[in-house]
């Protein structure tokens, strides 16, 4: 890891902070749609079936999930806590209604002739154990990813970027499994299952974004070019209820780390 610390020899260090003008991205919109896109995907799809590898087992919703956590990483290093909180309440959002969806479609009254409505109903009726123990992990697992991630960005001073995105991956992933697997399987699953597969899938979702770091970096180094932008949430109300943005500081001299 020490070789990623040192991607240029001159650094922006924030300065006096001043309010930020209201500014359009490219890029924000992108990838909000593919964070929503990764979570909706990962919750239909994958969250209630349990692989077995050897003597390994994990929760499929591993494969793809931890990519959330990347996009989180990745908005708010680049765009501040505040922007990266609408992305988050637009997940939860999105989350939510395709849960009402999915209830709404398998409550209506199947046609005797169409014979699918067991298989619909063992895959998108989810208890709801599980969905509000997802909404519920989702919502305050981002919430202390994000929160993490730009308060490590201000006492770094912009460096080592690949300490906060790890170091956010390891609070945030602990918060959302401590509550997602208890919350929907215990007293469901075997205690001893749902204790493995948490745990097991914790490690694997941590070991993603490790693996996943020097991804991490071309694209963060890539978007703070792109979008001239590179904010320090000093003096930002860290609620993840809508409040009024951080302070964008003024950067002197050189590139953040990502930038180059």
């Amino acid at each position: 890891m020490d070789g990623l610390t040192t991607l240029s020899s001159t650094r922006r260090t924030p300065s006096t902070p001043t309010q930020p003008e209201p500014r359009g991205y490219r890029f924000y919109d992108l990838l909000m749609v593919s964070f929503v896109t990764v979570l909706i995907c990962s919750e239909f799809i994958s969250a209630s079936k349990v692989v077995r590898i050897g003597s390994f087992s994990f929760g499929a919703g591993v494969a793809f999930f931890p990519l959330s956590y990347l996009f989180g990483d990745i908005l708010t290093e680049v765009y501040g806590y505040a922007n990266s909180r609408k992305v988050i309440w637009a997940g939860f959002g999105a989350l939510a209604f395709a849960t009402f969806m999915s209830w709404v479609i398998l409550a209506l009254p199947p046609d005797p002739a169409w014979p699918h409505q067991a298989a619909w109903e063992t895959v998108f009726g989810n208890s709801w154990r599980i969905v509000t123990a997802s909404l519920l992990a989702f919502f305050v697992g981002e919430w202390v990813n994000s929160v993490t991630l730009a308060k490590m960005k201000v006492v770094t001073k912009g460096r080592h970027l690949w300490s906060r995105t790890i170091g956010s991956t390891i609070t945030g992933e602990a918060v959302d499994s401590a509550i997602f697997y208890p919350g929907a399987f215990l007293f469901i699953w075997p205690t001893e299952l749902v204790v493995r597969v948490m745990i097991a899938n914790y490690l694997l979702k941590v070991a993603t974004e490790v693996v996943l770091t020097p991804l991490t970096y071309r694209v963060v180094g890539f978007l703070k070019r792109a979008e001239d932008e590179d904010f320090f949430d000093i003096g930002t109300n860290f609620t993840p209820f809508p409040a009024g943005p951080g302070r964008r500081p003024h950067l002197e001299g050189g590139q953040t780390e990502g930038t180059t």
